[in-house]
């Protein structure tokens, strides 16, 4: 690698400071026309993106890259329209910094109100998933943000046109390409020399970046929590767990479980995990788990239903506080919901946690008891990154309920208030 593409860390994260600057100033109306130019670019360009990735997937598949991973990695032209059509409709959504909050402390003795104001610069460090830094792209424009991309090598051509395609956008706008930069050069320059970059350098240091989001298998991302600190979210997948109550319909529990591995392309809330007491009829389950096996389900079980049941696999202790990221279900005995609630509580991922009944009560103490940032009785927990109506929000993800910004990873994630407080 020559000098020419030897690069500064310290001079990349500051420019990006200053860009973010001028998109926090700009009128909503330029913010919402570069998404519209996004969209269309997306749209003619479609075909170099597409042919980047096919170049992408053939060097996975010779270097060995899971299914998970190519799965996520391949692009079609459907995937592309919908993004396409997502940053459409966040082109014509309101404007999020323009919300004013009224002051309600009583410790403020002065007028003042609170205003919406972008974080700043935000970091996605990420595998696979070449539409994702698009996507983060328009949601940071839409809220004055200033974005650094650090995508793995195996998607190394589609994340080159991908940047191509953005700093086309801002050239448009009269924008710096600095308002999203890509952080692909594996040579860091630094006072011995040159080496190479590593998530720590990006993340471990004093640098002014707002907060960062890793996105990928939970292997990259407990990597990037344990290193960083600076203020990172940790989105989860999967290992979200549903608990069929006696009162509970075996028919809702089934679309339930089957509808939430239908995310395209990562099922978010995957329902992997399944708890019920010993009250459940063997008939109701057993017409549970054939319908599983015809979608086409694994099914795995603890010690006692395995042991009653030699079709299921035994699930390992470690299982059962992990994603499978795949169409395996897991199955556990309880004695009550308390006791499922004590066991939720200590093994799910806490982002998005289910249950199936008939009764009230139960609904009430399941809500009161769970520790999850999203809760879901009897309807599905599926996951979509935009959800249903012409007004229908973006979401890139969802974090635990332990996170410093818990649920959805939306607008409103990107976006903070400051508080003015003013006298005549």
């Amino acid at each position: 690698m020559d000098a020419a593409q030897r690069f500064d860390l310290n001079t990349t994260v500051h420019q990006a400071q200053i860009a973010s600057q001028k998109l926090a100033q700009l009128p909503h109306q330029d913010r919402s026309q570069l998404l519209r130019s996004l969209a269309q670019t997306l749209q003619d360009r479609q075909d170099d993106l597409l042919e980047a990735n096919t170049m992408d997937l053939e060097v996975s598949r010779e270097l060995g890259v899971p299914a998970i991973v190519l799965n996520w990695l391949k692009l079609a032209p459907e995937r592309l329209q919908t993004l396409s059509l997502m940053l459409e409709r966040l082109a014509v959504a309101a404007d999020p910094l323009a919300t004013v909050i009224l002051p309600q402390s009583a410790f403020i003795v002065a007028p003042g109100y609170a205003q919406s104001t972008p974080r700043g610069v935000i970091a996605l460090i990420y595998e696979a998933f070449p539409d994702l830094g698009l996507l983060l792209a328009g949601m940071c424009w839409k809220t004055g943000n200033a974005l650094l991309l650090k995508g793995g090598v195996e998607t190394q051509h589609s994340n080159q046109v991908g940047i191509e395609l953005l700093h086309t956008v801002l050239a448009q706008g009269d924008l710096p390409p600095t308002c999203v930069q890509f952080i692909a050069c594996d040579d860091l320059q630094s006072a011995s020399g040159h080496r190479n970059l590593t998530i720590a350098d990006l993340v471990a240091r004093e640098l002014p970046i707002d907060f960062v989001i890793p996105y990928g298998r939970p292997s990259l991302v407990q990597q990037v929590v344990q290193q960083s600190t600076l203020p990172t979210l940790k989105p989860v997948m999967g290992n979200c767990y549903l608990f069929w109550s006696d009162s509970g319909s075996m028919e809702v529990a089934r679309t339930m479980i089957i509808n939430s591995h239908q995310g395209a392309p990562d099922a978010v809330n995957a329902i992997e995990k399944v708890l019920l007491t010993p009250n459940i009829k063997q008939s109701r389950l057993t017409l549970l788990w054939s319908s599983l096996k015809e979608k086409g389900f694994e099914l795995r079980g603890d010690a006692t239903l395995a042991a009653e049941f030699p079709e299921l696999i035994l699930a390992t202790k470690e299982e059962w506080q992990q994603p499978y990221l795949q169409k395996i279900i897991a199955f556990r005995v309880v004695d009550d919901l308390a006791d499922a609630l004590n066991w939720i509580n200590r093994h799910s991922s806490h982002h998005a946690d289910c249950l199936v009944t008939d009764s009230y009560q139960d609904s009430q103490q399941f809500v009161q008891g769970v520790h999850s940032a999203q809760v879901f009785i009897n309807t599905s927990p599926q996951f979509a990154r935009q959800s249903s109506g012409p007004g229908g929000s973006l979401a890139l993800g969802m974090s635990p309920v332990n996170s410093f910004a818990p649920g959805v990873i939306s607008l409103a994630t990107l976006i903070t208030t400051k508080q003015i407080i003013q006298t005549a």
